[in-house]
């Protein structure tokens, strides 16, 4: 059984969600001497005491991860970390509030006056 089991949905795309758990893959590598390998649209990642992979739709995402004994007693932290990760490579582009509208001017026409008559 997963000791992390995440499951998110994104709107980026099968294309751009690969590049996103590929820059996540490498930033794991760097960090954690994790090694990543694709089988389809699942990406495997493993190390001494850490097992996992991160599974693929066009529309969502599936992350399971299994934790040797001595990392379980740093489950939260790592969870924590792995929410930030998937928050920061998997959100939505252009998903911050769009601006407001500006106001409609009362004046109609060019702007002039209506002449009376």
């Amino acid at each position: 059984m997963a000791d992390i089991d995440l499951k998110r949905v994104h709107h980026l795309g099968m294309k751009a969600a690969r590049h996103a758990a590929d820059e996540m893959a490498a930033d794991l590598g760097r960090k954690f001497g994790l090694a990543g390998r694709w089988e389809g649209d699942i990406l495997h990642f493993d190390r001494p005491g850490v097992t996992g992979k991160l599974a693929l739709t066009e529309k969502d995402l599936h992350l399971t991860v299994t934790l040797g004994f001595l990392l379980k007693a740093l489950r939260g932290s790592i969870e924590r970390a792995v929410h930030e990760e998937l928050d920061s490579l998997f959100a939505t582009k252009g998903a911050a509030k769009p601006p407001a509208k500006k106001p409609v001017s009362p004046k109609s026409g060019s702007g002039g006056r209506k002449k009376a008559g």
